[in-house]
């Protein structure tokens, strides 16, 4: 083959040669990968706070029917974008409150940043490494993982990949003569619905990334070609709208969001999760186990020339992914706040990278690639079981013995916490009161989140944030309330303490009281 000819050409007859069609691969492809991350998505309970969180802020929008504005117990909740909440709630909409119908976004995030690579590669690498692609991605610990846990960071990473890769074929094909201009549109949407997803990294990640790789690859006049009218339009009709209509509804909305949870959380210390520099590599490694090794064989690749097939398009293509890499992991890098869900966005790159190590960077034999197939498979599969029997802080139990137990007129009452997950399995209908102490300094953790939220609806704040010292007026008002109280708590309450828990689990307990009890000094 000539040295300098696109390798999508091979790619095309090798495509030819196969007794599948162009479409019938792609479909097989995309099936198995699904059912695989179905697999084992309903087994566990969701995950407290965040799973529990994000799920209880999509029911509200099912229960309330407000899908404009994010609520957390009935209170304007802005710590991200709404489109993760829009998607669960319509699964949970169709398919009813179970575990695996709250974490199909996560799902669809995954296929798309596994999907987007894919077709990346599937255009200008090898077809050696791209059908080993999604297998080695598929059993990356740290990938099948996010795919697993409903939250915003596996589907904006889905859309930033989607992004990065679109764009940078458009680019690509604008060299060859080859049609570009869907692949630019569409680069442009991801990054929209990336916005919606999780805010400004949407956008910023992916032209970040496609800016340093076409400047690194002397390519700068392309930068000025990939903003084709149509793309920036596309972007602004699809990512603008919902934040200006939450900013004429709530005039410290645009603030709150990207100041604040943007700005200050990036460039302050003070919140939640500080690590060191060295979080993100250190994840990397240890969440693509047991696939780290190829790393360094596609690392002496590059550091002996050794490519089999090398041109200028699959050079381009090695210099996008490694940038890819590098520019995600030090941004996310610099502030102190670090979570292992931001290394998300750098997987689909890696594993990639990893791809070409395992195919052309060691002798392996194709059996002993399955080999390591099948255990990686099953440290996944393994991951997800222990996880499962290990979680012990899950409401689950609480909120459905609520639910089974308590009439109409007897409300939910939390004291000194919210379980972000109580509402999602107990079906609430309503808002809860939580009591707690609210004029006391608050940490980054629930009680500044609902307090935070207050503020866009003080009167529905008053009603439902209630004192500790209000508590025994509070039970007062019904002849029978339910109380989920943290144990330790409970103890300490001469009104709670002698009586036995309805429901338990390691931390909490689920209480039933009656007005009537001498205790509470009813009248």
């Amino acid at each position: 083959m000539h040295p300098n000819r696109p390798f999508a050409s091979t790619d095309a007859l090798s495509l030819q040669a196969s007794p599948l069609s162009r479409w019938q691969e792609p479909l097989i492809t995309g099936v198995l990968l699904l059912l695989w991350l179905l697999a084992t998505v309903w087994l566990r309970p969701l995950s407290m706070p965040d799973e529990g969180r994000y799920v209880g802020v999509a029911w509200e929008m099912v229960r309330s029917g407000e899908w404009l504005t994010p609520t957390l117990n009935g209170l304007p909740y802005f710590h991200k974008p709404p489109l993760f909440y829009w998607l669960t709630a319509i699964s949970i909409s169709v398919f009813g409150n179970i575990e695996w119908a709250a974490r199909l976004a996560a799902v669809l995030g995954a296929m798309l940043g596994a999907g987007s690579v894919w077709w990346l590669l599937k255009r200008w690498m090898t077809a050696q490494v791209t059908r080993w692609y999604l297998p080695i991605l598929a059993t990356t610990p740290l990938f099948y993982g996010g795919a697993q846990f409903a939250n915003h960071d596996m589907l904006v990473a889905g859309f930033i990949s989607l992004s990065i890769s679109l764009t940078a074929d458009a680019a690509l094909s604008m060299e060859t003569g080859q049609r570009w201009q869907w692949q630019l549109a569409v680069g442009w949407v991801a990054a929209a619905l990336g916005l919606l997803s999780k805010g400004l990294i949407g956008i910023v990640l992916p032209g970040g990334v496609i800016f340093f790789w076409l400047l690194a690859s002397g390519r700068w006049r392309t930068i000025f070609r990939l903003f084709w009218w149509p793309g920036p339009v596309l972007f602004l009709l699809i990512g603008a709208p919902w934040f200006v209509l939450m900013q004429r509804q709530f005039p410290d909305f645009l603030h709150y969001l990207f100041v604040y949870q943007h700005f200050q959380r990036f460039a302050q210390s003070g919140f939640n999760n500080a690590m060191p520099t060295w979080f993100y590599p250190a994840i990397l490694v240890i969440g693509s186990l047991p696939w780290t090794p190829w790393l360094l064989a596609r690392w002496w690749l590059d550091r002996g020339n050794a490519h089999p097939i090398s041109n200028d398009r699959t050079r381009a293509l090695r210099r996008l992914l490694w940038i890819w890499v590098v520019v995600i992991t030090v941004f996310f890098s610099i502030p102190s706040s670090k979570l292992v869900g931001y290394a998300l966005p750098i997987v689909p790159a890696l594993m990639a990278l990893i791809s070409e190590g395992v195919v052309h960077g060691a002798a392996l034999r194709e059996r002993w690639r399955v080999v390591w197939l099948m255990l990686s498979a099953c440290l996944c599969i393994i991951a997800i079981i222990a996880a499962t029997y290990s979680d012990e802080s899950s409401s689950k139990p609480l909120a459905e013995a609520y639910r089974q137990n308590s009439k109409p007129d007897e409300p939910l009452i939390l004291v000194r916490t919210y379980r972000f997950d109580v509402p999602f399995y107990a079906g609430l209908q309503e808002p809860v009161a939580v009591v707690s102490d609210w004029s006391a300094p608050m940490n980054d953790s629930w009680p500044k989140e609902l307090a935070d939220a207050a503020q866009f609806r003080p009167a529905l704040g008053r009603q439902v944030l209630v004192p500790t010292h209000e508590l025994s007026a509070l039970l007062c008002k019904h002849p029978s309330s339910w109380v989920i109280i943290p144990a330790d708590h409970a103890a300490k309450l001469d009104a709670l303490k002698t009586l036995a828990p309805v429901a338990r689990n390691k931390l909490y307990l689920l209480l039933r009281v009656d007005a009537a009890s001498p205790l509470l000094g009813c009248r």
